[in-house]
């Protein structure tokens, strides 16, 4: 069905394949790891500029 590439089409699928469920992964955890950061830091006192009211902005 594929001819005489077959393998070498089945194995670059594959690969890519892996390559996307391993960023994904990556991505999944630095978001966790950002979120807990940022918890740490508002925790601590620091606030974002995105959470401040309009009047805050001079």
């Amino acid at each position: 069905m594929l001819g005489p590439y077959a393998s070498f089409i089945v194995t670059s699928y594959a690969l890519v394949a892996a390559v996307v469920l391993i960023l994904i992964g990556w991505i999944a955890i630095d978001y966790r790891q950002q979120r807990e950061r940022l918890r740490e830091l508002e925790a601590s006192g620091v606030t974002r500029r995105s959470g401040r009211q309009a009047t805050d902005i001079r």
